[in-house]
């Protein structure tokens, strides 16, 4: 327990002296390094290009051996988070069968900002966002970019 603490603490320490481009992080609560609240800003040249996204990572008490969660709190439609009040996310590094001890929060951080960038409409929790993803690109661009505007700015 002790050395999770001690790697959570460092981590957040990296986090914080080298933050990724484009994202702030901060705790929940200052007593706990468990919960982090992140603000991302939409990648450039995606539809969420100009938003501000709050998304709360959750580490659990026995990380590294578990990976954190992590949960869009601005609504977004993207083909791999759900559109409703838990912002679920389906990313390849947290699940639990691709995630190593040896992987970073800051590693995570980047690959829910490249999965802004890129979603992977084959690995969707939100078909509807899928299918437009893949059938109808202008058709999704328009409507994420409206959502965007809606819950983002």
């Amino acid at each position: 327990m002790a050395s999770s603490q001690k790697r959570i603490t460092k981590e957040l320490a990296e986090v914080l002296g080298n933050p990724p481009e484009g994202i702030a992080v901060n705790l929940v609560d200052e007593g706990n390094v468990h919960n982090w609240n992140i603000v991302m800003d939409g990648p450039e040249g995606s539809p969420y290009e100009g938003g501000k996204f709050k998304l709360l990572l959750v580490l659990p008490t026995d990380y590294p051996f578990k990976p954190p969660k992590i949960s869009f709190k601005t609504r977004i439609w993207h083909p791999n988070v759900t559109f409703d009040e838990h912002g679920s996310m389906c990313i390849g590094i947290l699940k639990p069968e691709a995630w190593k001890p040896s992987s970073k929060i800051m590693s995570v951080l980047t690959a829910t900002q490249n999965l802004l960038a890129e979603p992977v409409p084959d690995d969707a929790v939100e078909t509807s966002a899928a299918e437009k993803f893949k059938n109808d690109r202008p058709l999704f661009n328009r409507e994420a970019r409206e959502y965007t505007r809606k819950y983002a700015k």
